[in-house]
């Protein structure tokens, strides 16, 4: 067990890492907050450069031994909060100069089968990340048909949904489902057989739960207020994502709070100080994994990398942003 453990930094690949070093610049020294350290990929690039100190984020469990290592080594330069990244008030500095967020499954999580994020495993519906209060289990036998057809729909964006969860209603009623090989059975009896598509027909409902389950968008949005709060004038906030949901809030959050946005023509005057500005000039420049990149590591191939520089603006809650994504935030409060 140990030895699985003290090797999660050899198994998981950062993605776009190149990429990341080079807009957040750690050659230069500086405060970086690492929202999901995982098995440690960006954190130990950037502890390369002496001048440089990370505090690291995680609610899973299993990368604690991993974190205490790297605070053994760097005792006075990197810290670790067992903790979600919606919680990133608790990191001590308030003027840091880069937070990093890479969304998602990250491979340490994906391939445990145990954990049952994977439509190949056959052990427990759990799919939890860490610090949750439900799992996927109580969800499929607990939820109401309408609510999963909304979880599956929306946030899965699978357009049998009505199916699925009609199925998953009707199968719990004679016997409770325990486990992912069963889930994935009732999916494919639901769906139309697509031969030309090379997409699992269980991935769409598979991520729609793990969403749910997690409240990924919640800690999305929560996260990157508190990001932008923390960071100096001048910082940069950066996140990969890999779905399209993910990719929306960010986009908008960047170019809604931003300089450019603010003036309905870049030749009339920026408007007065009221206007809630947390970002410069936004250029909506998505960056992408290179060709080599996807073909040592093909999950990097959906993901997504944004980036923006934090206004001289003091930090003004920006609760526009709450009510864009409401419908999704209002989704993920269900109670199982």
């Amino acid at each position: 067990m140990n030895n699985q453990t003290s090797s999660l930094e050899f198994y998981h690949f950062p993605v776009m890492l190149d990429e990341v070093l080079k807009i957040s610049s750690p050659y230069s020294g500086g405060s970086f907050i690492d929202c999901t350290f995982g098995g440690g990929g960006y954190s130990k690039e950037i502890l390369k450069f002496p001048n440089t100190n990370v505090q690291a984020f995680d609610r899973d469990k299993k990368v604690l031994s991993l974190a205490r290592k790297f605070e053994s080594k760097f005792p006075k330069r990197f810290k670790f909060y067992q903790a979600k990244f919606s919680q990133l008030d608790i990191a001590s500095d308030e003027n840091v100069d880069v937070v990093i967020f890479d969304l998602g499954l990250s491979s340490i999580q994906l391939d445990n089968l145990e954990r049952g994020f994977s439509f190949k495993s056959n052990n427990t519906l759990d799919m939890t990340m860490g610090l949750n209060k439900i799992s996927a289990l109580e969800v499929i036998n607990n939820l109401s048909e309408k609510d999963l057809k909304s979880i599956i729909k929306i946030f899965g964006e699978e357009k049998e949904a009505f199916k699925i969860a009609k199925s998953i209603v009707k199968q719990r009623g004679i016997k409770k489902i325990t486990n992912t090989s069963e889930l994935v059975k009732i999916i494919e009896k639901s769906k139309r057989k697509n031969y030309s598509n090379r997409i699992n027909p269980c991935t769409k409902t598979f991520q729609a739960l793990r969403i749910f389950v997690n409240k990924e968008i919640t800690e999305l949005v929560n996260g990157v207020i508190s990001a932008s709060k923390k960071l100096k004038p001048g910082g940069k906030i950066l996140v990969i994502s890999f779905h399209s949901l993910e990719d929306k809030i960010i986009k908008y959050f960047f170019s809604n709070f931003s300089k450019n946005k603010s003036r309905t023509s870049r030749y009339l005057p920026e408007k007065n100080s009221d206007e809630n500005i947390l970002f410069e000039d936004y250029k909506n420049k998505v960056l992408k994994p290179s060709k080599e990149e996807i073909k040592q590591n093909s999950r990097s191939r959906s993901a997504k990398l944004r980036f923006a520089i934090r206004s001289k603006k003091k930090f003004k809650y920006p609760s526009d942003l709450l009510r864009k994504f409401k419908k999704y935030l209002d989704l993920e409060s269900i109670n199982v």
